[in-house]
């Protein structure tokens, strides 16, 4: 059985999901707009979590989170289950899809058959929704919003995907759908102006002994960035330069590359409240994306070592720089976002 499921390409493969989920059971909301509702965009650099070695550091709230936050905020219900057996797990997603149901799995990226091997990475946190299953040939029909059309694979490597071994996020066949939709969606202008409210209130109120998350974190990965060349040697600098440039460019969406699409998220609200200074703001975070493309560039040149690239000093002022325009920029919308909650008597 193959569910008649609109696929459509997406900047981020958890927003992507839910896009096209939400779109099947009637409801057209806009990446953009579940990436805001979610309050999704956040930052950490964590040096006592590794990824392929090198400490983990986001850009974004972590994986599953968006799902749960903003399915929960437009009134469906929904369930995620993880297993210990494969078989069941596989046994649930066959019971779900064969009843008519696109199924959200999270996965390992890096044996994903149909992926090409350029783009393959060992990160345990791509989503992809299942919606199809020939029960003959076992093969089932996925929807990655990482391709264009949606794709096929075997039963043997969905299984392998959705339990691969290892990694920063272990994988336990980790599933949600959803069980029931509602009938409208409530307004979406106050829970917009809402959303803003709390992602504001995540990046600029961690705590000063946590330096690890937040506009905190920015300043924290400066500091720290500044002596990795006298403190680990040129290889192993140059390794956790690479990680950063590979978070904020390769995987995903990448940093700079959220920040764009809450600007995105900004510019609707806009239009939802009437309130045209979220435009402003929205030109705000996307300049702060594309300073965060720029470092990316300059850390590229590092890494490269090209002849007149800078000093890691050199480059952690440039975090520092972002740091800055980001607490301004959170700062400055929290202020103006309560003024709007106070006048449209959102509570």
């Amino acid at each position: 059985m193959e569910i008649e499921f609109n696929h459509k390409i997406a900047a981020h493969c958890e927003n992507g999901v839910i896009a096209n989920m939400l779109r099947f059971y009637g409801f057209d909301v806009s990446e953009p707009m579940i990436f805001g509702l979610s309050y999704g965009l956040f930052f950490s650099h964590m040096p006592f979590v590794k990824l392929a070695g090198q400490a983990v550091t986001s850009f974004r709230t972590f994986p599953g989170v968006l799902f749960s936050r903003v399915t929960k905020l437009l009134g469906f219900k929904t369930e995620t289950e993880r297993f210990l057996n494969e078989e069941k797990a596989m046994a649930k997603v066959n019971k779900l899809v064969d009843a008519g149901v696109p199924v959200g799995c999270v996965v390992g990226m890096y044996y994903l058959p149909y992926m090409p091997l350029e783009y393959r990475f060992p990160f345990n946190g791509h989503n992809i929704c299942v919606v199809g299953h020939d029960t003959e040939s076992n093969v089932y029909t996925v929807s990655d919003p990482n391709c264009t059309e949606k794709v096929k694979i075997t039963a043997k490597d969905l299984q392998k995907v959705r339990f691969t071994k290892g990694g920063t996020y272990p994988l336990f066949g980790q599933m949600y759908w959803v069980k029931e939709a509602p009938k409208e969606l409530p307004d979406m202008a106050e829970l917009a102006v809402k959303a803003i409210k709390k992602n504001c209130w995540y990046m600029t109120s961690q705590p000063s002994w946590l330096p690890f998350f937040g506009v905190n974190g920015i300043d924290y990965l400066g500091r720290k960035m500044a002596l990795w060349e006298d403190k680990l040697g040129k290889r192993k600098a140059a390794l956790g330069l690479a990680q950063i440039i590979r978070m904020l460019e390769e995987i995903g969406t990448g940093g700079a590359g959220f920040r764009f699409m809450y600007g995105a998220f900004l510019q609707e609200v806009a239009k939802l409240t009437g309130e045209d200074e979220y435009k402003t703001y929205s030109k705000r975070i996307t300049e702060i994306g594309d300073k965060w493309r720029s470092f990316a560039a300059e850390a590229a040149g590092v890494f490269k070592r090209k002849q007149g690239s800078k000093s890691y000093p050199e480059l952690a002022s440039l975090i520092s720089e972002i740091g800055q325009m980001e607490r301004k920029f959170f700062t400055d919308l929290a202020a103006f976002n309560k003024n709007v909650m106070n006048r449209k008597n959102y509570k």
